[in-house]
């Protein structure tokens, strides 16, 4: 399956997408992790692209995007509603990833009327941590994304919204969670949580796989979209 690799200007600046399956087909935006790229859903694309139309955008910050001087979940969010805006896209699903699935979250909470349906893969929208992250500093090694998104989305997380998390009930689309079970850093039972909060949730989870559940088990977790997806 063949992935076009595009530029395009949202609210004065750039952002590069990666797009695969036919313009006709339904919508799916794909939203990568805290320092990765639209890359990263190259093999989930490729195989959903067969029935869908999907969409992987790179993150303010990240892969070829515009490097800004703000980088916040709520910017992420507006970032989303430009390019959903910007591709004639009155309704899509949405898959999130870790950073991604956050962005997904806020999002689907403030403009339900645009998902179809939720897909969020090892991320519940972040409670306040029992302990807070430490904010690393910056490696010497030259790094493909701008290393200030690092301490600024970390510190939403320390002292996340609380919005975030009352607001789940406002997801009224269809919503799976996937979750990597015992092998992610990820608390599975705020996974569990959250998909009890959601009232048309369900929740997979993917024994060993880890956060990067696409990666560590890409037949399961294909399994579980494509079932969801078709339902």
């Amino acid at each position: 399956m063949e992935i076009r690799v595009n530029q395009i200007e949202l609210n004065g600046l750039t952002f590069q997408y990666r797009e695969c399956g036919e313009p006709s087909a339904p919508p799916v935006i794909a939203l990568h992790a805290l320092g990765k790229s639209a890359e990263s859903w190259d093999q989930v694309a490729a195989v959903l692209g067969e029935n869908y139309r999907v969409l992987a955008l790179d993150q303010r910050g990240h892969g070829g995007s515009a490097r800004t001087s703000t980088y916040t979940f709520e910017l992420m969010c507006d970032d989303l509603l430009h390019f959903a805006n910007a591709m004639n896209l009155e309704r899509f699903a949405l898959i999130g990833h870790s950073m991604g699935g956050t962005v997904s979250y806020i999002f689907s909470e403030t403009f339900p009327s645009r998902i179809e349906r939720l897909i969020v893969e090892d991320t519940p929208p972040p409670p306040v941590p029992d302990r807070p992250f430490e904010i690393p500093s910056k490696p010497s090694d030259p790094l493909p994304f701008d290393w200030q998104v690092v301490p600024s989305i970390l510190g939403q997380l320390n002292e996340p919204n609380p919005e975030w998390w009352a607001r789940l009930s406002d997801i009224n689309m269809p919503t799976l969670i996937i979750g990597g079970g015992r092998a992610s850093h990820v608390p599975q039972n705020k996974l569990q949580e959250v998909s009890e909060l959601i009232p048309n949730c369900q929740l997979v989870t993917v024994e060993d796989a880890g956060h990067f559940v696409h990666d560590a088990n890409l037949p399961t977790f294909l399994a579980a979209v494509k079932t969801f997806l078709n339902s």
